[in-house]
């Protein structure tokens, strides 16, 4: 296994450190497999209680997925394996929605994209005051994936939606009030909870007792404005109910879906549409589907381009205007994939 990954048994708790700290823990695709292949393993194994997972260094949890890795084998001609990533990374996160023992992540630093799934689907999230959520698919030509078609509607009063569209960045009071988090810590006192993760019992209560207040939630602040724009039908009428905010943040908001990929923004709404009504393995079923047809197409290897290779932050969408995106091209993102759904 890489020292990419790391892992170890400490008293009745497996340990998992994503150890890319130079490249904010993004996940590859070795690392995904490892990752499975030792929870596959800990499942089994009746020293291991629970599951504890973590990133190296400070800045980060987990920034994403490897996709800079997908962006190259594309410009090298590699295009025969371009979904293998996917498949295995949306399996993983089905195995942690569904793990036999207490899965926990430990939130400290950015969590973004890749980085999500591997901890929003555990039975517990703790995150601390550095604590950074995002969902920034859209920004890059992409889409919310890793599950958040199935925990972005379940999300209070269509924040999750919000999220989805704009980009936005929760950070920590937002992503305990949003359920994102289920407890936050202060950074200091991480190693005490991390030694008592290794106990033979754990409880909630255990974990409880380490939390500590996060404030108030600016985001929740807004949810009533949030729920009204973001529970409209359709993208248009999600502007038009901003538009007729008239206030600063309306239009802001309306600003930041104005610059993603136009593709990218209608995928994701009707993503939320349809995920709030699909079991968990459902949407995985359909991020597979949706990543088969958008690794197919122009915008994320155009926005790929943009943020991470020349990173000029200009990307040049295809259709350019959200009123250009034509309605049957985008049901086939909906559809199954020539080489079969996903196997789960």
């Amino acid at each position: 296994m890489s020292d990419e990954i790391l892992f170890e048994i400490r008293g009745h708790a497996g340990f998992v450190t994503l150890n890319r700290p130079k490249a904010l823990n993004a996940l590859n695709h070795d690392m995904v497999k490892d990752l499975s292949a030792k929870l596959d393993a800990w499942a089994q194994d009746s020293n291991v209680h629970r599951v504890v997972i973590t990133g190296a260094g400070e800045k980060a949890f987990c920034a994403g997925g490897d996709i800079r890795s997908i962006y190259d084998a594309r410009r090298a001609g590699e295009t025969d394996h371009l979904t293998d990533f996917f498949r295995d990374e949306y399996l993983l996160n089905a195995k942690i929605k569904s793990y036999p023992k207490p899965y926990i992540a430990v939130i400290d630093g950015i969590v973004m994209g890749g980085g999500v799934g591997v901890s929003v689907h555990g039975t517990y999230r703790v995150g601390t005051e550095f604590t950074t959520f995002a969902m920034p698919e859209t920004g890059i030509g992409f889409f919310p994936d890793v599950g958040g078609t199935y925990f972005l509607p379940r999300m209070p009063q269509r924040t999750g939606v919000y999220c989805a569209l704009t980009a936005g960045r929760l950070k920590q009071p937002d992503a305990f009030a949003t359920g994102i988090l289920t407890h936050t810590v202060k950074r200091s006192g991480l190693s005490d909870l991390l030694a008592d993760l290794e106990k033979e019992d754990v409880t909630e209560a255990l974990i409880g007792a380490h939390h500590q207040d996060p404030g108030e939630s600016g985001l929740m602040s807004r949810a009533d404005l949030i729920e009204d724009a973001f529970g409209g039908a359709s993208v248009d009428s999600i502007l038009a109910c901003l538009a007729a905010d008239e206030s600063e943040w309306a239009s802001k908001t309306a600003d930041a879906i104005r610059a993603k990929s136009p593709t990218s923004v209608h995928i994701a709404f009707e993503q939320m549409q349809r995920g709030a009504d699909l079991s968990f393995k459902e949407c995985m079923t359909l991020e597979y589907r949706i990543v088969s047809k958008i690794l197919q197409g122009h915008d994320f290897f155009e926005g790929v381009r943009a943020v991470l290779v020349d990173k000029d932050h200009d990307p040049k969408w295809s259709p350019a205007g959200l009123n250009e995106v034509d309605s049957a091209e985008l049901s086939a993102y909906f559809e199954e994939p020539e080489g079969g759904d996903l196997p789960l």
